[in-house]
């Protein structure tokens, strides 16, 4: 483990005892250039997406930098009809992070039962070779694990709750 920046994130992977290589970068501008900066594909980049299921009811999703949520996937997973991703500033206070910061580690638990949030990993965070990065809790910080460690260590649901990236169209 090299040398990280003081954050929740970094301090919650130490106490974790996660095997986990900490990546200090500059300013990115998109997923191609992060993954570049932490020296992996864009695919072993991990996004986590907040999700509200209902009034004060979140949970985190890790997606692969290639993918995106199926709704109809993570809906029937859940057993609920609604999801909604919070704005930037009810994400920030449900979690304690920026939007481009996000992480498990690290975060504001459940006001309600002092929990951790859940968590839900996508199946192809584990069914894909090699390590994936998870951002460390500020701008430019990550950190680099291996996905069973990952997942265990959050207690993970692994579910198939994504696919590929729809082009926009204009």
């Amino acid at each position: 483990m090299t040398d990280a920046p003081d954050t929740p994130a970094t301090r919650a992977l130490a106490a974790s005892g996660i095997d986990h290589d900490v990546t200090v970068h500059g300013p990115v501008r998109s997923l191609e250039e992060a993954a570049a900066a932490r020296g992996l594909e864009p695919w072993q980049i991990l996004k986590t997406l907040v999700v509200r299921r209902g009034d004060g009811d979140f949970l985190m999703v890790l997606v692969p930098g290639d993918r995106e949520i199926s709704w109809p996937k993570l809906r029937e997973l859940l057993g609920v009809s609604r999801l909604s991703m919070p704005d930037k500033d009810v994400a920030r206070d449900v979690t304690g992070y920026e939007r481009g910061t996000i992480t498990p580690f690290g975060a504001e638990p459940d006001p309600a039962t002092g929990r951790p949030w859940p968590v839900i990993a996508d199946a192809l965070v584990v069914d894909r070779p090699g390590p994936v990065s998870i951002g460390g809790g500020a701008h430019g910080v990550a950190a680099t694990v291996e996905p069973a460690a990952l997942v265990a260590t959050l207690e993970a649901t692994v579910a198939d709750v994504t696919e590929p990236i729809t082009p926009r169209t204009t």
